[in-house]
């Protein structure tokens, strides 16, 4: 009973895996949302007031209050990964141990960029977009608020922030409701959110001067710049580093994920130097057709990995390794789970058979079976961890068919997520 358990969780986990990355996530809108209050408050106790001139003591004391909370959470937090996460690297472990590998897997490294270097484009391109509407768009906040309020203090300014924040939180946690629907799930999440952000850029943009008006103007720039923050969370800040990491088997997925995330940083850079040579409304020019380069690149490189067992991309990985790429038939080459270069262009969905693919799956099942019985000899637990226990009927299924010489069609086995499976000779 506990192996079938325990398949249960590998399940759930699979069909909540996006929700529950998401919710990590929301404490990057939670951490903005805190940091801000606490500034607000720390200036407000350090000064005495909210108005202008700020004292030299008080912005010191309000600077070092600040980080002085966030290194007692990152101490907290390096704690925790150290000492509390068991087990971490498990998957990866077990992806060497699969492919015959014990140090850092440079084969895979050098074939990821011939075999998937159209995903690289994808996610790395997707990102560098993102930071830059994101990291961009809060460059530019201070211009915002003096629109609205062209008197306004540094709490002032500080108080929109925090607003803004808060309009944020509420994308964040969509993103969590809506990321693993297969209807909606990463792919549209993503492409939707581009879309629209792309939308009230260009609003923004080509209206600038309008919106600037006292009244209605006003706050309809108010309304258009926070739906943006909105979209933004309920849309690729959500969606690029996660897809990021699920796009890519095990033994290069860190790698794969760094490189995405260093060109996002340089997205978040970008805006950063440009924007000291540029005017407000050429800003807005500017960061507009980031949202149309993102939609674009999402449309075609990028695919889609709801409810896609990640087990699959090292199933896939191992033959294409060893150079068998058509001998795989499962879900990883799936139409639904491929980009539209690799559906259309590459075709490589012309494998895909699902007959075939479960008569391999109870294969391995076999294979792992086997394994089971002499698992009490190995001492890497990650990697026993990983591996998981097998279901009592699949050990009920192999230990009939190996004590009584039993024919397939006596018996059946039900694989994860699938209806139970008849075997046929």
């Amino acid at each position: 009973m506990e192996g079938h358990h325990g398949h249960e969780a590998a399940l759930r986990d699979r069909v909540h895996r996006g929700r529950n990355v998401i919710l990590a996530f929301t404490m990057q809108g939670w951490g903005q949302f805190f940091n801000q209050g606490i500034l607000i408050l720390c200036l407000l106790v350090f000064h005495g007031g909210s108005t202008p001139p700020y004292g030299e003591v008080s912005a010191q004391w309000t600077f070092r209050v600040s980080f002085a909370f966030v290194g007692i959470v990152t101490l907290y937090l390096i704690y925790h990964r150290v000492y509390q996460l068991k087990f971490a690297n498990a998957e990866l472990k077990l992806s060497k141990k699969n492919n015959n590998v014990t140090g850092y897997d440079v084969k895979s490294l050098k074939l990821v960029l011939g075999h998937y270097w159209h995903r690289l484009v994808g996610t790395a391109g997707n990102w560098f977009c993102n930071d830059f509407f994101f990291y961009g768009a809060k460059i530019f906040s201070s211009t915002f608020i003096k629109v609205l309020d062209p008197t306004a203090t540094v709490v002032t300014g500080w108080n929109w922030n925090l607003l803004n924040v808060g309009v944020s939180l509420v994308g964040y946690y969509m993103a969590a409701l809506l990321i693993d629907h297969r209807f909606y799930g990463r792919l549209r999440m993503q492409a939707i959110g581009f879309l629209i952000i792309f939308i009230i850029f260009v609003i923004c943009a080509f209206k600038f001067d309008e919106l600037q008006k006292p009244g209605a103007p006003v706050k309809t720039f108010t309304f258009l710049y926070m739906f943006a923050s909105f979209w933004q969370q309920l849309g690729p800040n959500a969606t690029t580093f996660l897809l990021a990491a699920e796009l890519y088997p095990a033994p290069i997925r860190a790698t794969a994920h760094g490189f995405s995330a260093a060109c996002g940083k340089l997205g978040a850079l970008a805006p950063a130097v440009l924007y000291n040579y540029i005017s407000n409304q050429t800003k807005f020019y500017v960061v507009t057709w980031f949202g149309l380069a993102g939609l674009i690149l999402t449309w075609i490189f990028v695919a889609d990995t709801t409810g896609l067992d990640l087990r699959e991309q090292e199933r896939y990985w191992v033959l294409v390794r060893q150079g068998r790429v058509q001998d795989y038939h499962g879900m990883a080459i799936h139409p639904r789970h491929l980009s539209f270069y690799e559906h259309y262009v590459l075709k490589r969905d012309r494998y895909y058979d699902p007959v075939l693919d479960r008569q391999q799956k109870i294969d391995e099942l076999r294979k792992r079976y086997e394994d089971s019985l002499a698992s009490d000899d190995d001492d890497d637990h990650e990697v026993k961890h990983a591996q998981g226990d097998l279901p009592e009927n699949v050990h009920r299924y192999f230990r009939l068919e190996k004590e009584r010489g039993l024919s397939p069609t006596q018996s059946k086995i039900k694989l994860d997520g699938e209806k139970t499976l008849e075997v046929s000779d």
